[in-house]
């Protein structure tokens, strides 16, 4: 497994690190969460995410914490996300991580034909 950083040492982790994790995403050994709403969805996403909006959290995201499951949760600008990531961990669930910049970043950084909005 590509490892993650230390979580007592950062919070976030830039959509290069997340890239770089594709395989291990795949695998299972890695979720990526995505906050954002059904409507941002639709219009772009990333591969292999999973859809748990910001609104829908506290109930929706029990799954993550019971499976422990190192997760990466990004949304559009990374706002929301690093919301979300402090209420894991303070839920439990330390090895979890903002993505910096959000799927924005990411179009801009990794993968320039993913729509902006």
């Amino acid at each position: 497994m590509n490892s993650l950083p230390d979580p007592s040492s950062t919070e976030e982790i830039p959509p290069s690190s997340v890239a770089a994790l594709a395989d291990d995403i795949a695998a299972g050994k890695v979720v990526l969460v995505d906050c954002r709403e059904t409507d941002e969805w639709s219009i772009c996403h990333l591969p292999g995410a999973r859809l748990v909006p910001l609104s829908e959290f506290p109930g929706s995201a029990l799954s993550l914490i019971e499976s422990g499951v190192p997760c990466v949760v990004y949304c559009h600008h990374g706002m929301r996300s690093l919301r979300a990531t402090r209420w894991l961990r303070a839920q439990g669930l330390h090895a979890c991580f903002s993505m910096s910049g959000g799927i924005d970043r990411w179009s801009v950084e990794i993968d320039p034909d993913l729509p902006r909005y």
